[in-house]
């Protein structure tokens, strides 16, 4: 049994106030001196840089369908205690508090995730237009699934004291802090969401007025006090470096191609290179990834495609996550020197995978603007959305799949890609053949959690070893 302090902050609905609120409570219980762990509901990516930022530490993700529910609570204490042992987790919901994947009867939800992990919800409610029907509202909440325990309110967005008096007096809840209106503390938006943190010069500035705010308004004595009431948890935390060598003591003999991680590790002289694009324009990976490219004897050198000239020395592997090159398809297209490098390695068989952001950069354009050029076809924006949430077939062998596997991952983007798929597809999604396949790339625009599904990891740090 493990003892870990923790909060689920939950709300009604969306844009009630979650993301300010769970990352003003994580920056603030910092300032007082906790170490804090911050998590995310689902497979967002924006919101775990802001909690990066407020924790001084990884932002992570919980997400029963990119990871299944048997890892769920072990992915969390494997959060919370690294770097370091953290005093509480806050973890941050996703849409409404049962809102979960369409159709699942709220599978992945934030109710869910409370119950895998039997941690208390604070119900943060925006109060800007209603009183006393706020009352009804965290009624049904509260009494909605028998299984959740929603501990206490916080009031956000309240006009004056007396109409937060009048909602307090409704709720049958503990209120542990009112938020006034402040229309300084909204997050710019774009096409996707909320701006990352990692593209804003005053994400910090931003991150410590939400703790200023949170500080004067919240309760933090009342937080800690929910949070060290949930119950201890019956699992052992996730680490990569046991799940590496599970799959090493599973796994068959592998082809010729791709040798056993551990034997090529031990005759390397020195860990191989996988250079991670990172910058403004590639945001988003999940932490775990480097974690178990690290544990498989790899070491991971972030770059910045749109500033470095070149690749990390020593480079034998190459991953280019999620992000938003959309926006900065000009400052990538301009370091004519990296793109030309990457072309010509990545088509002389350099690993590499791409999801998303990686895609697009490796295509031959992006709204016009020329990019790597690997992959033969062209990027560009629409005015359409696709959101996907999908178990997924791999189509054949490659770098990282084997023909029929399956796979959960999710999709978002507004972009899209022609033609979609070349001769050796990555997927089957819904009926649709996508990606770029071969024995040395893996590109399509699933977003996958390796942790979930730690073969892919295992397959390209092979990859990565055999490279010379």
């Amino acid at each position: 049994m493990v003892k870990l302090p923790r909060i689920v902050v939950a709300a009604p609905a969306t844009s009630q106030g979650k993301t300010t609120v769970a990352t003003g409570l994580m920056a603030a219980l910092r300032q007082a001196g906790h170490v804090v762990s911050g998590h995310k509901v689902g497979p967002d990516y924006i919101d775990p840089g802001y909690h990066a930022l407020a924790c001084g530490r990884p932002g992570r993700n919980l997400d029963p369908h990119l990871v299944g529910e048997d890892l769920v609570a072990p992915l969390l204490l494997h959060g919370a205690l690294t770097p370091e042992p953290a005093d509480v987790a806050v973890v941050e919901g996703v849409m409404g508090l049962f809102d979960g994947r369409v159709g699942s009867q709220g599978f992945s939800s934030t109710a869910h995730v409370a119950a895998l992990t039997r941690t208390p919800v604070v119900l943060v409610v925006d109060i800007s237009r209603s009183s006393r029907s706020i009352g009804a509202v965290v009624h049904g909440m509260a009494t909605w699934d028998p299984s959740i325990e929603v501990a206490g309110v916080i009031l956000n967005q309240a006009g004056s004291p007396r109409h937060a008096a009048e909602v307090t007096e409704s709720v049958g809840l503990p209120v542990l802090g009112v938020i006034p209106r402040d229309p300084g503390l909204a997050t710019p938006s774009r096409h996707l969401g909320l701006v990352p943190a990692a593209e804003r010069d005053e994400a910090a500035t931003v991150v410590a007025r939400l703790a200023e705010v949170v500080a004067r308004t919240v309760d933090l004595d009342a937080v800690l006090a929910v949070a060290r009431a949930a119950p201890d948890l019956d699992s052992d935390p996730w680490t990569p470096g046991s799940e590496v060598s599970r799959l090493a003591s599973l796994a068959p003999q592998p082809p010729a191609a791709q040798p056993e991680v551990s034997r090529l590790a031990s005759l390397a002289p020195q860990p191989p290179a996988v250079a991670v694009a990172g910058g403004r324009a590639f945001t988003f990976r999940y932490a775990e990834t480097a974690e178990l490219l690290e544990a498989a004897g790899c070491e991971v050198v972030a770059f910045d495609p749109a500033t470095d000239r070149s690749l990390p020395a020593g480079t034998r592997g190459l991953y280019l996550g999620g992000g938003f090159p959309e926006v900065h398809a000009a400052a990538l297209s301009d370091n004519a020197s990296l793109r030309d490098e990457i072309r010509t390695a990545v088509l002389d068989g350099l690993p590499t995978v791409a999801e998303c952001a990686g895609l697009l950069y490796l295509c031959r354009s992006l709204d016009g603007a020329p990019m790597a050029g690997v992959i033969d076809a062209d990027a560009r924006m629409t005015d359409g959305l696709t959101l996907r949430y999908p178990e997924v077939t791999a189509l054949g062998d490659s770098l990282l799949t084997r023909a029929g596997e399956r796979v959960t991952g999710h999709e978002f983007h507004r972009t899209v890609v022609d033609p979609g798929t070349g001769d050796h597809p990555a997927w089957e999604v819904d009926g649709e053949r996508v990606g770029f396949t071969s024995a040395s790339l893996h590109a399509s625009y699933l977003h996958t959690h390796w942790a979930g599904h730690p073969r892919l990891a295992r397959r390209f740090a092979a990859a990565v070893h055999a490279h010379g």
